[in-house]
């Protein structure tokens, strides 16, 4: 027995060796194949990362558009690589891994979708924002109750700089399905105010003065879509309201726009009181039950009380 065990260790340890002897000439010969399919795997990321920065700025040279240079640079550079990697597995010989790979990846993708939801959302709507979308960058628009600049446009998110300093990252998945107002995209907005008149002023006068004084100021835009006019708007307890409109360029809402306003507002007050026109204050009156009898002077006397 214990030759007989002995002579099994040996043909054991020699099936070993013979096996191990077939792995390494095996290695050795695939060798050659394994760093082939490393070299393809090199250069293809060089020559993806490459071809999409040529994309990215090309398309960025033609259109202006960031986010749509940034998508297809990065689309590209992901498809090429793809590409690459299965070109490096037929290399290697290992073309039948290839598709093993591919369909575990697809799996795991959707179990990853389903883990980052919300991510995944922001991703898809900023690929849509990047063929279609309402702005541009230095638009302002309002998206929700945010308004302000568009300083930055992502795949996850839109970046706001609102007029007082604030920095707003918008999630894209809110951009799409809430209500977006661009002030930017014709270049015109209109602002109103309101002017209080005495009953007994000429209306029509002052409307007229008010038009002049919005023909006199070089940044109130006038043609023939955008009209400036003056129109009765209510008849109020102590005055007669109209309402002002007029044109302004909003390309550089922030400053321009609201100092325009500000100047016409100012102009027209000025231009009135010129005029001789009175403008009144609200009239109020004040009514004190039950301390008439205490409170029932004359102004001779509160005056004579005073001195």
């Amino acid at each position: 027995m214990t030759q007989e065990k002995i002579e099994n260790a040996e043909s054991f340890s020699e099936q070993i060796s013979i096996a191990l002897g077939n792995y390494y000439n095996h290695f050795v010969e695939l060798l050659p194949r394994l760093g082939l399919g490393l070299i393809i795997i090199i250069l293809g990321f060089l020559i993806a990362g490459y071809i999409g920065r040529f994309t990215s700025r090309r398309v960025k040279a033609r259109t202006a558009d960031p986010l749509m240079s940034r998508f297809l640079g990065q689309a590209i550079r992901l498809l090429l690589i793809i590409a690459f990697i299965v070109l490096s597995l037929q290399a290697a010989g290992f073309g039948n891994v290839s598709a093993g790979i591919f369909a575990t990846a697809g799996a795991s993708a959707v179990i990853l979708g389903f883990a980052f939801k919300d991510i995944g959302q922001n991703f898809i709507a900023g690929v849509i924002l990047s063929f279609n979308r309402p702005f541009n960058v230095n638009d302002t628009v309002e998206i929700g109750d945010n308004f302000g600049k568009v300083k930055a446009l992502e795949f996850r998110y839109t970046k706001l700089k609102t007029f007082d300093g604030k920095d707003v990252y918008i999630p894209n998945s809110d951009v799409i399905t809430r209500p977006v107002t661009n002030y930017t995209e014709d270049g015109f907005f209109r602002w109103d105010f309101m002017v209080g008149l005495d009953y007994e002023d000429d209306i029509n006068l002052a409307k007229a003065v008010i038009l002049k004084t919005l023909e006199d100021d070089p940044r109130v835009i006038t043609n023939e879509e955008h009209q400036s006019y003056v129109a009765e708007d209510e008849l109020a307890t102590s005055t007669v309201n109209v309402k002002v409109m007029f044109w302004v360029d909003t390309t550089d809402y922030g400053r321009v726009a609201t100092q325009t306003k500000g100047r016409v507002i100012g102009n027209v007050k000025k231009a009135l009181m010129q005029e001789g026109f009175y403008l009144p204050a609200d009239i109020q009156e004040i009514k004190l039950y039950g301390r008439e009898s205490e409170l029932n002077l004359s102004m001779k006397e509160i005056k004579s009380s005073d001195d």
